[in-house]
């Protein structure tokens, strides 16, 4: 299987990023140890507002879950998504509705050319197959 290319931004482009504070972050995980769990939990230590998206939990990492991004009353800078690829397209378009969104991040591994294309758009910058956690240590620490 070939390697999965990134977006084209600059580390500049990227620091812009993690400017934004409101980060919804779909299929996040309850579970300790799993990725999404523990990247939500530096992004929660760094002094973002994170807020979980998973349709099977009430409350994750003592913050109110919601079941779908549209349902967030929040407002919402990043929509980070821990999805399958092929889940990766009903979750933008059902966040496209929450006009606040200016950037889809899909984590490292994930990448969906439809959902970057509706995004996109949507004049939404969409950043793929990157670690909202390892990127944020290489460019601030």
């Amino acid at each position: 299987m070939s390697e999965m290319k990134t977006d084209d931004f600059s580390d500049e482009e990227i620091r812009e990023i993690y400017k934004l504070k409101n980060i919804a972050i779909a299929g996040i995980s309850p579970t300790e140890g799993k990725p999404s769990n523990h990247v939500s939990k530096y992004l929660i230590e760094k002094g973002y507002n994170v807020i979980p998206i998973n349709p099977n939990y009430s409350e994750i990492l003592d913050r109110k879950a919601y079941g779908k991004v549209s349902e967030a009353p929040d407002p919402i800078d990043i929509l980070d998504i821990f999805r399958r690829s092929e889940d990766v397209l009903k979750v933008v378009e059902d966040s496209i509705g929450k006009k606040e969104i200016k950037v889809v991040w899909m984590q490292k591994g994930i990448y969906n050319k439809e959902a970057e294309e509706v995004a996109t758009e949507k004049g939404i910058k969409v950043v793929y197959n990157r670690c909202m956690l390892e990127e944020h240590r290489r460019l601030f620490q």
